[in-house]
């Protein structure tokens, strides 16, 4: 005749110790058993004696038939409901073997019931989505921007164009010029009262390219060179971007704009003598900036696109957002992890610059699956140049896998292998770093605890399933 069945329940002691914010040392304390030992029953090593479970009971004021269950027979119910899904219906599956790995196995069992969750709570948020017409309305900026990043923001037969034009422009000395000369387009400065608000106007019937007379010198110059990429690669665009078969004229309208300023952006810093440069100057943003006559932005968004076979560099990825966090472009030729969604985890330091302004900020950045970053972040300021135009403040980031940045001006000397990092997450809704004090949602995929023993210094208490 058998004896009785052993008990386990180490998944479900480790959950209580949490929930009342106890370490194992002191656990063991309140149970008059080693730390060891506490430990050794939460991996299910050595199972509950009856003197013990009601120690626990005792101890914490707990009812007994919420500690009596089989912990083991309970995943393995939680299981077999998980694996009924359809997702696994083409599985063999036998029952023998679930409750194998229940009983032997609860932090694997944990894991698959975790990941399921998360799986279905996804699954009905896209059911919403799709229910209230979310699915049927696609987001022409995600769609531009997903169009632009399947690319690496590399456009070679742009590039190219841009190449043989940026030669003739520099024989005719300057973009403005090279209008006049070769299209018979004078371009003119005139006050912001007369340009009723634009920054830029194509008067198609005078041949003038008119802008405000507030415009720093370099973005005078980025708008002259996009007037030349209307020009002259109007077709190359057009036809990028009906390769895209976007379903709204919106986002083909924004891809136009993009590609119109890759094109501006490669006339001003053509391909080759760019890529020399930044190598040769440890892709120092400023010092190139100035040998170009471009901005700090132009410069940081011209590295995302360095990506010719042969010719290739330091793939970044390049972020700018605003004071309040909202992120108006988004670039990746890095296959960062921010590149569809993210970029607002106050703790990467980009959202510093803001508190000084001008100053390059540099940081490692460690993401919860181990992968590592260095960014490089400073504001930058557009409007302005006289007393009553607004000024907009912006912060720019461009971030490389830890592998690249000894190559960068920023990092040089510093063993990737050896330097702190900040442990950043993409977004708060996808991190499932417990501990985050800095957090402002809850991720998904996981229940937030009740807090009647314990709040802890995180925001949310996660529970473990």
């Amino acid at each position: 005749m058998s004896g009785p069945k052993p008990l386990y329940m180490g998944p479900r002691l480790k959950r209580l110790r949490r929930e009342l914010g106890l370490t194992q040392q002191a656990m063991a304390a309140d149970l008059d058993i080693s730390p060891s030992y506490v430990a050794l029953l939460e991996r299910n090593q050595r199972p509950f004696t009856a003197d013990l479970v009601l120690r626990l009971a005792r101890a914490y004021r707990l009812d007994l038939d919420d500690l009596g269950g089989d912990e083991g027979a309970d995943y393995g119910r939680r299981l077999q409901d998980v694996l009924r899904d359809p997702i696994f219906a083409d599985i063999d599956l036998p029952a023998l073997e679930v409750a194998d790995l229940a009983t032997s196995f609860p932090g694997i069992s944990e894991a698959l019931l975790r990941l399921h969750g998360a799986y279905t709570r996804e699954q009905a948020a896209l059911a919403d989505l799709s229910a209230g017409g979310g699915a049927q309305t696609p987001d022409p900026v995600a769609e531009a921007r997903r169009f632009i990043s399947s690319r690496r923001n590399w456009f070679p037969s742009l590039d190219a164009r841009a190449e043989g034009i940026a030669a003739l422009v520099a024989e005719s000395g300057d973009p403005k010029a090279y209008l006049a000369q070769r299209h018979g387009i004078r371009t003119r400065s005139l006050p912001d009262h007369v340009m009723m608000g634009a920054i830029r106007r194509f008067d198609r019937h005078n041949q003038q390219l008119l802008l405000v007379d507030t415009l720093s010198a370099n973005t005078a110059r980025f708008q002259a060179a996009l007037q030349i990429a209307y020009q002259e690669c109007r077709g190359d665009i057009n036809a990028l971007t009906r390769e895209g078969g976007f379903a709204s004229q919106t986002t083909s309208n924004l891809i136009r704009r993009a590609l119109a300023g890759y094109v501006a952006a490669a006339i001003l810093m053509p391909y080759d003598a760019f890529a020399r440069a930044v190598e040769e100057r440890h892709y120092d943003i400023e010092a190139v900036a100035r040998l170009f006559g471009t901005s700090f932005e132009q410069t940081a968004h011209r590295m995302t696109t360095l990506h010719k076979p042969n010719a290739e560099k330091v793939p970044f990825f390049f972020l700018r957002l605003d004071a309040a966090g909202n992120i108006s472009k988004r670039l990746d030729g890095a296959g960062f992890p921010f590149a569809s969604h993210g970029g607002g985890c106050p703790l990467w330091n980009v959202h510093d610059a803001f508190a000084a302004p001008g100053r390059v900020h540099t940081q490692w950045l460690e993401l919860p699956d181990g992968q590592r970053f260095f960014s490089i972040a400073r504001t930058v300021e557009s409007g302005g140049g006289a007393y009553r135009q607004p000024r907009i403040l912006r912060a720019v980031a461009l971030a490389c896998a830890a592998e690249h940045a000894p190559r960068l001006i920023y990092a040089e000397g510093a063993d990737p292998r050896r330097v702190e990092a900040a442990p950043i997450g993409v977004s708060c809704r996808l991190c499932h770093r417990p501990d985050c004090a800095a957090r402002a949602l809850p991720p998904i995929g996981r229940e937030v605890m009740a807090e009647d023993y314990r709040r802890g210094a995180a925001p949310f208490g996660l529970a473990e399933s």
